[in-house]
This record gives C-alpha cells, sequence and structure tokens, in this order.
C-alpha cells in the first residue's frame, strides 16, 4: 500500500498540533514517515498495491482512505459540514431499515459464462465452461457457480437486463445513474446522480443513531458520485481511485494487515486523549474523528466477529469474501448503500483473448464467496433487510471471437440479485436462442433503479432540483420496477 501526505496550511489551529502526535505514533509503526515537527502533515492515504485497466485504458485502484481530521487536506470535517448545511431531513428522508450490496463486475462479464449458458446454441456461441442444474427445478446457470446454484432458490437472475452503450465508461454510466452518456468513453464526466448518492440524499448522509455514512464505496468506480446533487452526498471512502498529486508517497506494504494499522489507531486514540486535542476542535471535527477513530473503525476490526465467520468468508474468495464482511458489518451499523468492484485479475472481466482460463480464476473464488455472504445473511435473519445486486457495465459478444474471447456487448448483460425482500428463485425475462438480444421482458437500468428504490423504500415521484434549477426526478423518465420482482 502507499501513503501520501499534503501540507497543514494553518498550523496556529488546534487541529495542526495532530501531526506532532502522529509523528510519536506513526514513528513507532514499521514505515517511514515526513517530518512531523514541520507540520506537513494533513492528510492520510492508503492505497491499496494492486491496479487494474481495462482495454479502454481506465486505472482502478483500490485503496483506504484515512484522515487526520480538522487538517484542512482531508476535508472530511468540512465535508461534515456540507452535509449539515445539505439539510438530509427534509420532507425525502425515510427510515427503512434495508441496504443494497452492489457488486461491481469491472471490464463487463460474460452474461453466457455466467448466469445464461445456452448449451442448446451452437458451438460458437454456447458457455465454454458448461452449466450447472441449480435448486430452482430447470434453472441451470454457469458451470463455474456450483455453489450458487444451491443457492438458486434465494437469488434471481435476469437474462434480459440491456442498454445497448458497449463503452466501459458509457455502460458505467448507464448501469450506475439509469441515464445513457456516450460521451463518456471520450472522457466526459458523468451528467447524472448514482444510485447511492441519490439514496445518501434521500435517507440522510449519516445514519442518525450510528453516525455510520449512507453511502460507502469500497472501491471506486466511475459515476458513483453526486454530480448536481453536491459533494455533501458523496460516497464515504474506504477504497477509490488514486488521488492526483500527492507530495509524497511512502512504502506502505511493511505495515501488514489491517490489524495492525487498528493497532496504530488504538495508540492514536490514547495520544490524542493525553493531548486535550479535542478539546480545541469543532462539532463537525470531533464527529469526523469519531467516524475514522470511532465506530467506523470498529466496523473494519474484523477481530470483533467470531474468528470461524472471518475464516469462513476469506478461505478460498480472493478478498471478495472480506469486502463482503465489511460489507455486512456496515449495513447492520446501519449503512444503506455499499459498492464494492470485483476483479481477479489486471483487466478483470474484460476478456477478449483466451477467456476460459481466466474464468476459471475468477469464478470460483465469487461462486465461493457470494454463498458464504447469502448463507450468513440468512443466518443472521438479514435475508430481508439486505439486497445483493450482481452486475458490470455490459456483456460479452454472443459469438467467440477469433481469439478464444468475447468482445463488449451491451444489447445484452449480466445481472443478478438476492434477498432485500424481492421474489427469489427465478430467472426474470428471457434471452434469444443465442443469447444476443432480449426476447421478452426488456429491462432496463432505469428499471433496476426503481426495484432498488422500492426495496429502500426511496418515494421515486419525488424530485430534486439540478444543476439548471429545475425540479427533476429520482428516476428516469419510464421507469418501473421489474414486476417479477416484486
Amino acid at each position: 500500500m502507499v501513503v501520501s501526505w499534503r501540507r497543514c496550511e494553518s498550523p496556529t489551529e488546534p487541529a495542526c498540533q495532530l501531526p506532532a502526535i502522529l509523528g510519536n505514533v506513526i514513528g513507532k509503526l514499521p514505515l517511514s514517515s515526513p517530518d512531523f515537527s514541520r507540520g506537513e502533515l494533513t492528510m492520510l492515504n492508503l492505497f491499496g498495491p494492486i491496479v487494474r485497466k481495462d482495454c479502454e485504458g481506465h486505472n482502478r485502484r483500490d485503496f483506504l482512505r484515512v484522515g487526520a481530521l480538522g487538517l484542512t487536506g482531508l476535508t472530511l470535517s468540512g465535508l461534515l459540514r456540507q452535509r449539515a448545511r445539505a439539510n438530509p431531513t427534509d420532507s425525502l428522508a425515510v427510515g427503512r431499515d434495508t441496504s443494497v450490496v452492489w457488486l461491481w463486475l469491472g471490464g463487463g462479464p460474460t452474461h453466457i459464462e455466467t448466469f445464461d449458458p445456452k448449451m442448446d446454441a451452437p458451438a460458437e456461441y454456447r458457455s465454454t465452461v458448461g452449466e450447472v442444474q441449480t435448486s430452482v427445478p430447470g434453472l441451470t446457470i454457469g458451470g463455474l457457480f456450483p455453489e450458487m446454484g444451491k443457492l438458486a432458490h434465494k437469488m434471481a437472475f435476469v437474462r434480459s437486463f440491456m442498454h445497448g452503450n458497449s463503452g466501459h465508461a458509457g455502460g458505467t454510466h448507464y448501469v450506475m445513474t439509469g441515464v445513457d452518456h456516450p460521451p463518456a468513453d471520450n472522457g466526459e464526466p458523468q451528467i447524472r446522480p448514482s444510485l447511492g448518492s441519490i439514496t445518501s440524499r434521500v435517507r440522510g448522509t449519516n445514519h442518525p443513531a450510528t453516525k455510520i455514512p449512507t453511502y460507502v464505496r469500497l472501491s471506486g468506480l466511475y459515476a458513483d458520485g453526486p454530480h448536481w446533487l453536491g459533494a455533501a452526498y458523496s460516497p464515504f471512502d474506504v477504497g477509490g481511485q488514486a488521488r492526483r498529486n500527492m507530495n509524497m508517497a511512502v512504502d506502505f506494504n511493511r505495515l501488514g494487515d489491517r490489524r495492525s494499522l487498528l493497532k496504530g489507531f488504538d495508540t492514536l486514540n490514547r495520544e490524542i486523549d493525553r493531548s486535550g486535542l479535542m478539546e480545541g476542535l469543532d462539532a463537525f471535527d470531533q464527529q469526523a474523528f469519531d467516524l475514522i477513530l470511532g465506530r467506523a473503525k470498529e466496523a473494519f476490526d474484523l477481530s470483533r466477529e467470531d474468528p470461524r465467520v472471518v475464516d469462513w468468508y476469506a478461505h478460498g474468495t480472493a478478498g471478495l469474501g472480506n469486502n463482503l464482511l465489511l460489507a455486512r458489518r456496515l449495513c447492520e451499523a446501519g449503512c444503506g448503500f455499499v459498492t464494492m468492484n470485483y476483479a481477479n485479475s489486471s483487466q478483470g472481466w474484460d476478456m477478449h483473448n483466451d477467456m476460459t482460463p481466466q474464468l476459471k480464476q475468477a469464478c470460483p473464488p465469487m461462486d465461493r464467496a457470494i454463498s458464504v455472504f447469502l448463507q450468513d445473511l440468512e443466518a443472521r435473519g438479514l435475508s430481508e433487510k439486505i439486497l445483493l445486486v450482481i452486475t458490470g457495465e455490459f456483456g460479452r459478444t454472443p459469438r467467440i471471437n477469433g481469439s478464444a474471447g468475447r468482445d463488449h456487448w451491451g444489447p445484452l448483460c449480466t445481472l443478478a440479485l438476492a434477498g432485500g425482500g424481492l421474489k427469489m428463485g427465478q430467472a426474470v425475462g428471457e434471452s434469444s436462442s443465442k443469447a444476443e438480444v432480449p426476447k421478452s421482458n426488456p429491462i432496463y437500468p432505469k428499471d433496476l433503479m426503481a426495484t432498488i428504490f422500492h426495496v429502500l423504500g426511496i418515494d421515486s415521484t419525488q424530485q430534486y432540483i439540478d444543476q439548471s434549477g429545475r425540479p427533476t426526478y429520482l428516476l428516469p423518465e419510464g421507469a418501473r420496477p421489474i414486476a417479477e420482482l416484486i
């Protein structure tokens, strides 16, 4: 991982005493650090080591962002002030005790080898990994998902999900916001608020009791931001894209695992208490400290789990299990929307070449992680309260190409759901004989949004004010919940 620091501009402020404290604490940890005595620290960013790049050159870097509050580089306390001014407790607020875990398969997962195998199609179209029978009579899914097959009665597989945009950024924007945006593939920014940001706007940015942020991302995605809703409704970052213009970088691999980091923050807590620093901070700084060093820290402390549960999630899941466990903990603490990106190689699911061996690497960890997650939710009585959504920016070409892979394909996409009080144990819609387009009941991203709104208890008839000052509906025109699931 990588640590980066930025300068404290106001050393006379009480919060700028913190660098010395951090220097005292971090100096005891196994890493080098900047000269804290000069007051240079304002932000601590912990970046994950894996950079993923799809065929269009988009980077994805997992990272954990932790801040020293009151030091203007982090701006979490400033963000809390923005959120307070945003007045989340207005007429849009709802109190439904439900959550969404958004599992993104970045790069564009094949809809055929995942959940629509088409074994009766010609050889150049059908699944290269076969199929498995599921717990639902007559329903098969891709042959690399035997554990999910056993739990298919707890899942729904949408085989007519489509939008038509076959670009990585454009397709991502479409699925994340419900609105097409072809210029995204030329680097244009997001033009519509994401599902998670809308959830944060409607429910309020933090849970009223636990103060856990409503919208959390474990790894960054394009078009997952608030756009005109404002920065107050951005996801709370515990992962995302690498930030630019960092003044200094320090290799953090030597710190080891999360538990080493947590021990460091425990020491930091004690140092802060002894210093009396908190007395000099305003309410927003203190709330931000609480998020970083209090409840948010607890949500990431897997030592609070039964070790058998931790091992259950971690075994054979290539890190996805740990993220799903973290997501479950966040949802239990009151988070409403959690996003994560699972890609088990540098190119993720963007498998233009030699697809089959890549699938054999990526699918088994996903199969196990999801099956563990669903079983855990059921055991805890959370299946009705937490909706798992599994999707990506598009599907893959029905016909296998000359390089033994599949290319981009927006006319039919991958989508599966589990939980959330919806009707499970079914395939929704049907694709054509070669899995090229929907044969019946086309489902669009805006319909997925409407379904999620139903689960979260969001009134889709409500409006908000866009950047031009005009009232705008939360959902794109014509959106409807997926009837078979309601």
